[in-house]
């Protein structure tokens, strides 16, 4: 009987063991391993495409707003590292066409935002909701109350800016009259005041300032005659003729019709490693 016993027991130990995996080696780290490789730029990252619109056409003016404070927010917008104009190269070429027909009448383009990153509009919204923020209500919504510029189509999320072919523009005299720079704290001039006594922007009379939220800026508003309306008229003229179409709240606002990324809406920063 116990010889039977001590049978069974040894046979359980060696069938227990056989059951446990053999302990493996840890494997071999190679020593490239521990150097940290560059890291390569995710999609979000890159805009395919695109390129910096002075590049491609150095005769064209910008003044990149939403780079500087002297913008709606009073301070630099979220995603403009740089003071670029970046574009998707068919937009950008278009507006190369514009170009060449506005020196012929003795003017040239000046832009003041063309792709607008995902996060400035986040930035946009944000700021929307945070109503103590008004320091420069005097010169963008002089008329408007800050919590109706969403309903009232002044500032929209998402924005076709986010596509990349879409710009924010006037016309400048050729050559260009210098513009002084805007000063921090400087006293503000509502955007409608007639062009004497609002901000010293070196645009053709427009009525109004650019981004400025009133009924005044739509294209076609009847308040705006004379040179103003002109002006107005041969901005849309040029730009429709090169294949843009106007958005008819804001007269300096057009996006070219034949965009190649007509629902893609992209975050990279605007900085010239992003088209890179």
């Amino acid at each position: 009987m116990r010889n039977r016993i001590a049978v069974v027991l040894a046979l359980v130990a060696l069938l227990g063991g056989c059951s446990r995996p053999e302990p493996r080696p840890a494997p071999a780290v190679p020593q490239s391993a521990s150097v940290s490789p560059t890291p390569t730029p995710t999609p979000a990252e890159r805009l395919p495409g695109f390129v910096v619109l002075t590049d491609l056409d150095p005769r064209i003016h910008a003044d990149i707003r939403y780079a500087t404070a002297h913008n709606f927010v009073g301070r630099p917008i979220t995603g403009y590292r740089e003071p670029l104009c970046l574009l998707t190269r068919q937009a950008a070429e278009a507006l190369r066409r514009v170009q060449d027909a506005a020196l012929a009448s003795g003017h040239s383009l000046k832009v003041y935002d063309c792709y607008r990153p995902q996060p400035a509009v986040d930035d946009f919204v944000a700021w929307s909701k945070r109503p103590g923020e008004q320091q420069t209500k005097a010169e963008f919504y002089p008329d408007v109350a800050k919590n109706r510029l969403f309903a009232e189509g002044y500032i929209g999320a998402p924005t076709a800016h986010s596509r990349g072919s879409t710009v924010d523009l006037t016309l400048v005299d050729e050559p260009a009259a210098s513009q002084p720079p805007y000063r921090d704290g400087q006293p503000l001039v509502a955007c409608t005041a007639p062009r004497g006594q609002r901000f010293a922007d070196n645009s053709i009379d427009m009525g109004t300032g650019f981004d400025c939220f009133d009924a005044r800026a739509h294209t076609a508003d009847p308040r705006i005659t004379g040179t103003a309306r002109d002006n107005r008229r041969l901005l849309q003229r040029l730009m429709t003729g090169a294949g843009f179409v106007n958005y008819d709240r804001e007269w300096w606002h057009y996006s070219y019709r034949e965009e190649p990324y007509p629902d893609t809406f992209f975050a990279a920063p605007v900085a010239r490693a992003s088209v890179g």
